[in-house]
């Protein structure tokens, strides 16, 4: 790959470092790019997770630095998502994904309007701390989303932010805490399972960890900053953008 390409690796990981830490998708950004620069889908799928491991640690820092310290739960959530994320790594490395992309823009736009159709606000005197809701429909839910992000992992976001903030009633600031927890636990062994098959390019791989790392980090920040509101109108915007894009439309 050439230095220009290697180059111009490191803004679009940050753009799409940014978007996976407030919403979700940037991967929709990187693999294409990634293909287009001459590697193999599954190539593609193992060298981004690389990015990926950077970008979370990277947001987990800013957000524990800000006060969003929700480790015990992210590890609870964390396991079945691992489970599941070995399992869909091992399926991606041998199944082509453009039918289950089709089948995500409908899920991405059922997750828009419980977004934007969510109940009420919660009153402003009750606490973010609160217990998350559902929790033993949580775990089940969190083997699936862990299946999926092992194949695929672009989108993933969304589904964790349906997860979390529509169906577990959290705020869409502490989500993106615990989001970025879980996937940075089940992104390394997802990643093992492409390295052990030879599927990840480590230079293209740095480059875009460099790029994603930053973008994590702006990310929570802009989380943290803006809160509920503008991560609302970000989702609502990458939803529709990325749900176009995968049902084929340009």
């Amino acid at each position: 790959m050439s230095l220009y390409r290697m180059l111009l690796l490191v803004p679009i990981g940050t753009a799409a470092g940014f978007l996976n830490v407030v919403a979700g998708g940037g991967s929709l950004l990187t693999m294409p790019v990634l293909i287009f620069f001459g590697l193999s889908t599954a190539t593609a799928n193992g060298t981004n997770r690389v990015a990926l491991v950077g970008q979370n640690v990277m947001a987990m820092i800013a957000f524990y630095r800000k006060g969003f310290r929700d480790l015990k739960l992210g590890l609870l959530l964390s396991a079945p998502a691992v489970v599941g994320a070995v399992a869909g790594a091992r399926i991606a490395i041998q199944i082509d994904d453009l039918l289950f992309r089709r089948i995500l823009s409908g899920v991405m736009l059922l997750v828009l309007v419980g977004i934007l159709f969510k109940s009420k606000p919660r009153a402003a005197d009750r606490p973010q701390s609160e217990q998350l809701r559902w929790l033993p429909l949580q775990l089940p839910l969190f083997l699936i989303i862990g299946v999926y992000g092992g194949f695929i992992q672009a989108g993933v976001g969304y589904l964790l932010i349906f997860a979390l903030s529509v169906v577990g009633n959290l705020s869409l600031v502490r989500t993106n805490s615990i989001k970025v927890i879980v996937v940075g636990l089940y992104m390394l062994p997802s990643l093992a399972v492409f390295v052990l098959d030879a599927k990840v390019e480590w230079v293209p791989g740095l480059a875009l960890l460099c790029g994603n790392s930053v973008g994590g980090w702006l990310g929570s920040a802009f989380s943290i900053s803006r809160g509920d509101r503008w991560i609302r109108v970000v989702v609502a915007v990458a939803i529709t953008a990325m749900a176009v894009k995968l049902a084929g439309v340009f």
